[in-house]
């Protein structure tokens, strides 16, 4: 049985016509809730961004990477 995993790339943003922040993830709702908990430190943080603004989803890690860049 093949596993199936799941990838991310999301953009949050702080705020309409905003600063936009590209990433990718395994774990969308934990992502997320890391952002808007502030828990994660750098660029999301100093920017304040906490806002999901797109995802989509892959099951291919790589086609995932590609996207996000």
């Amino acid at each position: 049985m093949k596993n199936i995993h799941q990838y991310y790339v999301y953009i949050i943003t702080n705020r309409k016509d905003g600063v936009l922040y590209i990433g990718m993830t395994n774990d969308l709702q934990r992502r997320i809730t890391e952002h808007r908990g502030k828990l994660i430190r750098g660029f999301s943080l100093k920017y304040n961004l906490n806002k999901l603004n797109y995802f989509e989803e892959f099951q291919d890690v790589n086609e995932a990477i590609l996207r996000e860049k």
